[in-house]
This record gives C-alpha cells, structure tokens and sequence, in this order.
C-alpha cells in the first residue's frame, strides 16, 4: 500500500489518541504494534479488523508491525493455517517485511523464565487433575481454594519441573501453576496455569517439547522480547490484563509494553467462533475453509470481495471501547460501492427463456455496440451478437402480470439492452403447461434503444443470442444463517437452506469468458460475479460476490 492509500484510510480513535500521546511524550522512540494469530484455522473478517488497525497504526506513525504466530497447541495447529494466514494479510495490503515471529522461537527463553518464577516462590507445580483445579477456582462470588501442592519446596518443584519438560509423565498428570491469589476477584489471578504437559508433535519444534506454554503466559513475555509498544487486543482480553502484567513484574523481560483493548467485531446473520467455523468445516455445513459462504478472508476472497472494500468497512465501523452488533448491511454497502465504480458489465441469462423473433430475417445475424463501463468511457465497448434466437431471463417474463410488472407479457412491448423493441405475440408450453419459448416480433427502426416515433416502453431487458452465448454453471450464494443474531450454541438449526443455489444451464457472452482472471465483472440487473477456481474452460463456474437490490422483488415480498 502507498503512503497516500494509507493517510486515505486513516482515521481516529481512542488507541490512535493514545499512541500520538505517547510519541509527544517521547515515551517510545517507534512504536511496535504486532497481529498474533494462533494458527489453528483461517482468518476471518473480525480479524481483518484487528489487522487492518495493527498495520495501520504501523504505517501511519512510520512504526513496524509484527506478524506473531502463538504456536503454543500443536494438537490444534497446522502449517495450512500459517501458510493462509500468511497469504490472508498480505492480500488485505499489508506486510510484516521481516518480522515474522513465532511464540515457538521463545521457548527456551520462556522456560527459563518459567523456572525462574519457580526459584522466586511465584509458580509451583500441582498434582490435580484438570477438573479438581477447575472446582477449586471457585466463582465470581465464592473464592477459591489453595491447592494441596501450592507450599511445594523450590527445589521439590524444580526437580517435577524438569522432569516434566523431560518427558517423564503423561498429559495432564501435573501443572505448573502461578502462586498468586485464590481469593482474587478476578479469577484470572487465581493461580493461573503456566504450563501443561502435551506429548504432541509441534509443526515447527516436532518432538522437542513435552511441555507447552499456556497463551496467557506465552503471550505478554513474546510481546516482551519483541520489543512490542502497544498489544492491542480484543475486549475479551481485557480480564486478562492484571495477569499479563503481573507476568511482566514478576520477570526480567527486556520491555515492559502495555495492553489496550477494543471491541471486537460482530456481524449480523454471522458468526465469528472459531470453533463453530471449524464445526461448519469439519461437520460438512460448507465445502471448506474457502467456501464463498463463510466470513473468512479465505472465502470472501474466493466470493469476489475486494480488499479494498473490506478496508473501507473495517474503517467506516471504526475502533470503539464497548461491544455492539454491525448489520451486515453496512459491509454489503461497502462491497457494492466499490465493485459499482471498478467492475466491466457485462450480460449474463441466469435462468434462460428462449425467445424467437419471427420477423427476424432466418440466418441472419448482427453486432451491436455495448459498453463496458456506463461511468467510464476510458473502459471503451465491446460487440454483442443479436439474431433470431435469443435468451431472455425467465422473472422477466409473466403470462398475466400483476400490476407494476413491466417487462415481457403477452402484447406487451420492452426495449433490449444494446437492441430493438420486441414485443411478445405467442407463448409455447410443454405437457405440464410451462412455459418453454416465447414468440416475438421486433422493429427493427428502434435499433439502439429509441422509437422513431418517440412510443416509450418501461422496461429495458438484458439477453443473449442463442447461438453465440456459452453455457455456465452460476453459483447464488446467500447468507449462511436464517437469524440475524445466530445461535451459537446451536448453529446448525440457524442454518439458511437457501444459503446455496447452483444454476446449472446459465448463459453468458463470450466477453466473460474470454477473461481468464477472477476480476469481479457486474452481470446487468444481475449481481456481481467473479470466476471460482472450480471453472475450466470446459466447464465455466461462476460465483456471486453480491447482488444488485431488486426494487419489484421488494415491493411484492412487503405485499406478500
């Protein structure tokens, strides 16, 4: 991204506030923001806000911002998730340069810190089960209890140490736990685990390990060594801040940085879980990580969402320090208001109706001048076959049309796009009475959209020729979930049945499929449609990235 791109998408609040304090009070020399990822599973749309305002504030105060990957669950984490996640951020517009970091590369570091804490009387190692420290915590009314194991001898609780992290027991037989405050208001401070066993290959320190950092422990102590100014987190965190501080304390870590919170985001008709997004993945809900459906950076990408329309999102909902709903609405807006000024148009006949204009000479054909941009002239035109066999969208036709419907009826006369007035004087159906071709007479004095005679028609129709059209398989995607405020605790009953339609015997103009990119291209009164990596050139697949508001669908559905 330029310097211009990135003063543009600048904008205020309450974390930027404070970082431009601390830069006038000379408190950091640069400032050092970082993203930190667990890698186990792909990114999503809430994390393109988070990402979005690290980097920003990176480039706009001429800091850094790592990417931190906290590897600290190998039973979880994958190198697929590294790798997306490092392709997500870059093809968001930003870049980490050369700080790209993992928790794993600390390890040694942070087990000597660990044993350090130990030495100090400020961690011990506990004998109880998962379930007995669990009960023991006590309640956000109710204290908790000491552990039997909390007075362990130093050098007794070194010996358990080292002798966990050499192998000697199995999961889950002993903790090392911090010796804070079991009667603590914040049950975070009541003696928090630091360290579990896990016999688990790690992706990048494979067998080494028999012990594992817990998140909150890791976490802080890598801000720490990096040099981190400003750890910006989610409001979820905020609970959490007391514990990483008194880390910070109670350790010879190099830098002492600070944590601020913001609001995470939530989406209407969304949900952000990364264990129901792994759920819908896992339990066969969606066709992947990358399904067009899902609200990760994988799947808008493959939807036809640009980057900069996510951007422009991210910084229209701004940083706020309390909780709230966004309406999808607003990111629907922001995707239209782009692809609206950066994408050719181009005719597509998604649910094709066969037309026949009987006055059209037999055999005979002809080009039309189209235009690729009706905003952009620089976007220059295109030819469009027209003969006596066309297609026409089958919801622009009605046999006995209700009031207001002003495309093709019997006897009634519309304008096609680029073409001619046709108007319908038959109508054939099969044996089950459907209908299955239409009948039509043109004039061929409206060549180009006008009457000569200044006759006005209300309605303008896209089509396509029969004969030079290509088939496509077009792919409707719709929102995954039927309630704006899905449940998550039972997603799967939210699920939109509808989220999915595929339209096998889609017609479009060779124009769209002589692009071999996945550019988004504006269907006429269709949508916005990109090419998913699904398509070949024998078999064309397109997916909708959004749709085009349908004022009649509208009216009639308030009706209904």
């Amino acid at each position: 991204m330029t310097a211009e791109t990135v003063a543009a998408e600048a904008g205020r609040d309450f974390i930027r506030d404070i970082v431009q304090a601390d830069l006038d009070a000379k408190k950091y020399r640069q400032i050092v923001t970082r993203f930190p990822p667990e890698p186990n599973g792909y990114l999503h749309i809430g994390h393109a806000k988070s990402i979005a305002l690290n980097f920003g504030i990176a480039q706009e105060f001429a800091g850094r911002c790592h990417l931190r990957f906290d590897d600290t669950n190998p039973t979880k984490e994958e190198q697929e998730y590294i790798d997306s996640i490092q392709a997500d951020v870059r093809w968001l517009g930003f870049d980490w340069g050369t700080d790209l970091y993992y928790a794993s590369d600390y390890f040694e570091q942070l087990y000597e810190w660990a044993e350090g804490l130990i030495r100090s009387g400020h961690a011990y190692v506990d004998d109880q089960s998962q379930e007995e420290i669990r009960l023991s915590r006590g309640t956000l009314t109710e204290p908790g209890r000491n552990s039997p194991f909390r007075d362990r001898p130093v050098e007794e609780n070194l010996d358990l140490f080292r002798r966990m992290k050499a192998g000697e027991f199995p999961n889950g037989a002993r903790v090392l736990r911090a010796k804070i405050d079991m009667s603590a208001g914040n049950i975070n401070l009541r003696d928090p685990v630091l360290y579990r066993i896990l016999h688990a290959t790690h992706p990048r320190t494979g067998d080494k390990w028999s012990i594992y950092p817990s998140y909150d422990y890791a976490h802080g102590q890598s801000d720490a060594i990096e040099g981190i100014t400003h750890s910006i987190c989610t409001l979820e965190f905020e609970d959490h801040r007391p514990l990483y501080e008194w880390l910070l304390d109670k350790l010879p870590v190099p830098s002492k940085p600070h944590q601020y919170e913001f609001a995470r985001l939530n989406l209407t008709y969304t949900l952000l879980s990364k264990r129901v997004l792994t759920e819908l993945v896992r339990g066969g809900h969606v066709a992947g990580w990358d399904d067009p459906r899902m609200p990760t950076i994988a799947g808008l990408k493959r939807r036809g969402v640009p980057p900069a329309a996510i951007r422009e999102f991210v910084k229209r909902i701004g940083v706020a320090k309390a909780n709230s709903v966004v309406d999808v609405g607003m990111l629907e807006f922001c995707i239209r208001e782009h692809l609206n000024k950066s994408s050719l148009r181009r005719m597509a006949v998604l649910r094709p109706l066969k037309v026949v204009i009987e006055n059209y000479p037999e055999g005979a054909s002809e080009e039309l001048e189209a235009q690729n941009h009706p905003d952009d002239p620089s976007a220059g035109t295109r030819k469009i076959a027209f003969g006596r066999e066309l297609y026409i969208e089958r919801d622009d036709f009605m046999e006995n049309p209700p009031k207001k419907f002003f495309r093709l009826s019997p006897g009634n006369e519309v304008r096609l796009r680029y073409a001619y007035f046709i108007k319908c004087t038959g109508v054939i159906k099969d044996a089950a009475g459907e209908v299955v071709e239409l009948r039509c007479s043109y004039d061929p004095a409206t060549k180009g959209g006008n009457a000569p005679d200044g006759r006005k028609v209300k309605a303008t129709m896209h089509w396509l020729p029969a004969k030079q059209s290509l088939p496509a398989e077009i792919r409707i995607y719709n929102q995954l979930f039927s309630k704006p405020n899905p449940d998550a605790a039972n997603f799967a009953g939210d699920l939109n049945p509808q989220s999915l339609e595929v339209l096998s015997d889609a017609r479009i103009e060779p124009a769209i499929a002589a692009s071999n990119s996945s550019e988004v291209m504006q269907f006429e009164r269709q949508g916005y449609f990109t090419r998913d990596p699904d398509s070949t050139p024998d078999r064309l697949v397109f997916n909708r990235t959004i749709g085009l508001r349908d004022t009649f669908a509208k009216e009639v559905g308030a009706k209904g």
